[in-house]
């Protein structure tokens, strides 16, 4: 009905092209879903790959039904099938013919056709009446024909069950009987077993003699009286006596008939229980533990009874063939048994099929060394692990899912299920919801990490020591260092930090060791030992240097520097202060600087000067215009290294170039980390080129940063290089060495050793 009301005010609609089914369109349906289709779509449906069946060749399927066709719809029929092209009439049901349908119903069993006008969809049941017999046949009904009910009466059935003797004892039911239930007792040929079994079974069989066989040994007297059967339970009669004189015919070898042994004089068998003659020779039969190639045999005399178990030995292979063992074989089961439960105590080494494992099995025979183990390793969701036997290459992916939404943090962004295990929450583009540690603007998207990322905006920080207010500082940053000195008073009272501004104290379990700053009481030289607050100054040697000509050692102690620390008046109002008088000669001589070679040019040109009456602020000559002076010592290092030296030399001499040339007023270089002696020749250099240098750093990665100022940067016209060059053309004859003369009050005359120079230190190195 709901077809035909459908189809009528066309609002069916066809499952392949999703359009209403119009009533002049021709149409097919499926006969055993009964959906209606267009005939064309139907067409293209059936050609298609997608609508073939899975085994390819049972046709198309039905896209409703799935039910399997092997002819494809060519015409337009009428739902009954009788009339092709059926014309639409508006009295009758669209798309039928309007005459009686005339198929043959569902019900198997019912013979009347279908009686309605050809309609859509299934026949209705048959409304016939008609007389059907219970399941038992014992009485009769009068129902309706399309009625699929069996009919059930409540008399005992009745009919004689499989086995022929008893009768079913249940109600009217459909199908057969059920077989007997009821059991018998059977026993077994030999008559030493029972059991019971159910009537009218195959089992029930009985041949006279019993109805089965126990399989244990038969144990009945034989026709002798004497002997019991020794086979196993059998149905047929129990054979003769193996001993009767009438059926033994030869000696226990069996190689010499008895009627040769009763002419040679042995006694005749009477009965079954007489012995049987031997003969003396060997029993030569064959035992159970030869093969077909080599047979054993007995090697006994002719005797009755079993042989003797073999003497001969055979080598014993474990399982894997790694052990032997020698063995009587003594029979071929016992000598089988052996050879199956040999077995060595060799482990296997070979790797097992998932390539991580060792085999480890006692004795192995295996080829492919299966793993039994379980793999346990994380799958791709890193939640389960893999619970597959172990195995080669990578895991399968986790196959559990999750049926609740996956969302955001804030539940904008949504994943519905089914969700795969390990699946990460879908990204958001909304801003953060989180809450944060401070007040400033998020800027940050959604996330699903419980942790936020530090906050960028830029604020005011104070530094760690509270030196300066910095600006444009992260929020996120806690700990800012300014650069510069801590300067903070140590706990001496005396000292202050000297670290780059830092995070907490300045000295936690340590002591300052920076030295005593407190001037000595004979010659106001500081202390210089390490810092000690709660003891007074060592009473140690000074080791200060003091600049006079050359830089020595102060070595005066005792009484002369307490008479001298009192002329210290006279000394800062301009007197000169006579030292003879207040120390020893020794300590004098000691005292007293050497003349070098420099000491000596210079008296010499102040005597020339004198002389010509030439002041010494005056150039005539344009000595000190004409050229830088460079330092013996400098020249001697750039002699070792003329290749650095010239390097360094181009370096400032663009650097100066370039200060002067540009806007900027300043510009710097940074050398690399160098040497103590390299570092030395640039500071010097700098001097010569008016370019400020200074070392930065600890050792080993201390270098040297020189600074180049516009206006007092100059390019020396010689350059250090060219200086060697023309010093090395010249070759000049080298100085005699000068003597010094000896202090006449000394009382000492004549010529003294050659001077030593005194070692020269970096002063500009210890710049910081």
């Amino acid at each position: 009905g709901s077809l035909i009301e459908q189809l009528t005010t066309e609002k069916y609609e066809c499952m392949v092209c999703c359009e209403v089914v119009r009533i002049v369109a021709p149409v097919w349906s499926c006969q055993n879903c009964y959906h209606v289709f267009h005939l064309n779509c139907i067409k293209k449906w059936a050609r298609s790959p997608a609508s073939q069946a899975e085994d390819g060749n049972s046709g198309w399927r039905c896209p409703a039904c799935q039910n399997a066709s092997v002819q494809v719809p060519k015409t337009y029929t009428c739902f009954c099938g009788k009339v092709d092209n059926p014309e639409w009439n508006r009295n009758e049901i669209p798309h039928s013919c309007g005459e009686l349908c005339g198929k043959k119903r569902q019900c198997l069993d019912c013979p009347h056709l279908c009686n309605i006008l050809c309609h859509p969809g299934p026949c209705p049941s048959c409304p016939a009446f008609v007389t059907k017999t219970c399941e038992c046949g014992q009485t009769s009904h009068s129902v309706r024909c399309g009625q699929s009910t069996k009919i059930h009466c409540s008399n005992v059935c009745g009919n004689t069950l499989n086995c022929g003797k008893h009768s079913c004892t249940q109600v009217c039911h459909a199908g057969k009987c059920s077989p007997c239930q009821l059991t018998v007792q059977q026993v077994c040929y030999c008559g030493s077993n029972f059991k019971e079994v159910l009537c009218g079974s195959k089992e029930e069989f009985s041949d006279g003699f019993g109805s089965f066989s126990c399989q244990n040994i038969c144990g009945k007297k034989l026709n002798c009286g004497r002997h019991n059967c020794k086979q196993v339970c059998h149905p047929q009669p129990c054979q003769l006596c193996p001993r009767l004189p009438q059926v033994v015919y030869r000696c226990p070898c069996g190689q010499t008939p008895l009627s040769k042994l009763l002419e040679l004089g042995c006694v005749e068998r009477k009965i079954c229980t007489d012995p049987i003659p031997s003969c003396g020779k060997t029993c030569g039969k064959p035992l159970s533990c030869g093969s077909y190639e080599f047979i054993h045999t007995c090697e006994s005399l002719c005797h009755e009874g079993d042989c003797r178990p073999c003497s001969h030995t055979s080598n014993i292979y474990c399982r894997c063939g790694f052990k032997k063992k020698v063995r009587l074989l003594g029979g071929f089961f016992l000598f089988l048994i052996a050879a199956i439960t040999f077995m060595c105590d060799k482990r296997c080494n070979k790797k097992r099929s998932c390539g991580r494992h060792k085999c480890n099995e006692v004795c192995c025979v295996d080829t492919e060394h299966k793993c039994s183990l379980v793999c346990g390793r994380k799958l791709n969701c890193g939640l389960h692990r893999c619970e597959e036997p172990c195995h080669r290459g990578s895991c399968q992916t986790c196959w559990q899912t999750s049926f609740d939404e996956l969302t955001c943090y804030c539940g904008e962004s949504v994943i519905y299920p089914p969700v795969p295990c390990g699946t990460q929450p879908p990204e958001c583009k909304k801003t953060c919801t989180r809450p944060h540690d401070c007040d400033h603007p998020v800027y940050h998207s959604c996330h699903s990490e419980e942790k936020c990322p530090p906050c960028t905006y830029l604020t005011q920080k104070w530094c760690m020591g509270k030196h300066e207010l910095r600006s444009n500082i992260p929020c996120h940053l806690t700990d800012i260092s300014c650069g510069l000195r801590c300067n903070q008073m140590l706990k001496c009272g005396m000292h202050k930090c000297k670290r780059i501004c830092h995070k907490g104290e300045c000295l936690i379990d340590e002591e300052c060791k920076q030295p005593c700053i407190i001037p000595r009481l004979y010659c106001n030289h500081p202390c210089m030992a390490p810092c000690h607050p709660s003891s007074p100054c060592p009473m140690t040697s000074c080791c200060a240097k003091v600049r006079y000509a050359k830089k020595i050692h102060c070595k005066v102690t005792g009484i002369a520097a307490i008479s001298i620390a009192t002329k210290l008046t006279d000394l800062q109002l301009g007197d000169s202060v006579e030292i003879s008088r207040l120390i020893t000669k020794k300590e004098m001589k000691q005292a007293r600087l050497q003349c070098d070679e420099e000491c000596l040019a210079l008296q010499r040109n102040r005597r020339l000067a004198e002389a010509l009456e030439i002041d010494d602020n005056s150039d005539p000559f344009n000595i000190r215009s004409s050229g830088p002076k460079y330092s013996d010592l400098l020249k001697e290092d750039a002699r070792k290294d003329i290749k650095f030296v010239s390097d360094i030399e181009r370096e400032m001499r663009m650097l100066v170039e370039a200060v002067n040339k540009g806007k900027h007023t300043k510009k710097s270089h940074c050398y690399p980390p160098m040497n103590r002696d390299h570092r030395r020749i640039i500071h010097e250099l700098a001097q010569v080129y008016g370019i400020e240098s200074v070392s930065y750093d600890n050792e080993p990665k201390r270098n040297v940063v020189i600074t180049a100022v516009k206006g007092k940067s100059i390019c020396p016209s010689n350059t250090l290089t060219s200086v060697l060059d023309k010093e090395m053309q010249s070759r000049p004859a080298p100085p005699l060495p000068h003597y010094k003369q000896t202090d006449k009050s000394s009382g000492n005359s004549g010529l003294s050793k050659p001077l030593k120079e005194e070692p020269v230190i970096d002063y500009f190195d210890v710049q910081d």
